[in-house]
């Protein structure tokens, strides 16, 4: 088993004197480790471009080798649950074993599982991945808000008694989103807006960094909307969906060392060798450490 880094936190997220909150323990991992957050998508175009077949035992071996090359060393995995449930059960035992062997290696896990429901079934949504005691419980979770934002409450209030984070869908990269993303309230603001807002006012006092992320398309050409949340930016696109880290800081501006750029094929395409893997992971990193830099955070991978 792999010694836990400490520069991630402890593996429950717990201390003597209660949790240790999301965005303390992602502050820190981006710090020492990077901000760079690796999907972990094992569709079947992929299995087959590892040589594996489609089915749990290709799965299995396909998520294990990832984690198992990248875990010592990544910030952030983010793993698509979906890719796990289609093959049931025995899918979501492999995932099950993946969030707990990253986590004893010192990453976290955010959970892309972009729940959002109402009352009681969005508690047991919290429950299964932001409840300490669950098989599944990750670091963090991903959310959808468009049942209004207060329907995610039940999972806002068990990431704060575990210590984890939730990331909140606001502005994302597919075209469909701008239909519901873009439209106005009443006051004139986008719902995207609306959400930022909401965001913002549940991280209000967090230091260094709230708990309660975004998520914001890399893709995007122009964000439209005021992204000083006080909580982490998750920025998916990076690579085989056209963004690039040079994209970042004019699609973020002020709120670039807030942001978390995530990749997944780009990276993932270069297995099943763990050194071409590891070399994808440092490739991408030093490029967003480029990109950061070139805007003028001087700490290149520290957050400040």
């Amino acid at each position: 088993m792999t010694t836990p880094d400490p520069a991630a936190g402890p593996v429950s997220g717990h201390t003597a004197i209660g949790p240790e909150p999301f965005g303390t323990r992602l502050h820190r991992a981006m710090a020492v480790r990077g901000r760079l957050c690796v999907g972990i998508d094992p569709h079947a175009q992929l299995l087959a471009q590892w040589g594996l077949n489609d089915d749990v035992a290709g799965l299995e071996r396909f998520t294990l080798t990832v984690v198992d090359a990248l875990a010592a060393t990544t910030a952030v995995f983010k793993p698509q649950s979906a890719f796990f449930e289609r093959f049931g059960s025995r899918g979501v035992a492999v995932l099950e074993r993946a969030v707990v062997r990253a986590r004893e290696a010192g990453a976290l896990v955010l959970m892309d599982a972009k729940r959002g429901d109402i009352g009681s079934t969005m508690a047991a949504y919290a429950a299964t991945y932001l409840d300490k005691d669950s098989p599944l419980f990750s670091d963090a979770l991903t959310v959808s808000p468009y049942l209004g934002f207060e329907s995610l409450r039940p999972a806002l209030d068990a990431a704060r008694i575990s210590g984890a984070g939730v990331f909140v869908l606001a502005l994302t990269s597919n075209p469909e989103g701008a239909e519901v993303q873009r439209a106005a309230v009443a006051d004139g603001r986008s719902v995207a807006q609306v959400m930022l807002d909401h965001i913002a006012a549940e991280n209000a006092d967090a230091r260094p960094l709230g708990s309660v992320g975004a998520v914001v398309g890399a893709t995007l050409t122009e964000a439209g909307a005021d992204l000083a949340v006080n909580g982490p930016l998750l920025a998916p696109g990076i690579g085989a969906q056209g963004a690039t880290p040079a994209d970042l800081p004019a699609l973020f501006g002020a709120a670039l060392p807030m942001v978390l750029p995530s990749v997944s094929r780009d990276v993932l395409r270069h297995g099943p060798d763990p050194d071409a893997l590891r070399n994808a992971v440092r490739f991408h990193a030093e490029q967003v450490a480029a990109a950061v830099t070139g805007a003028g955070d001087s700490g290149g991978n520290t957050v400040r």
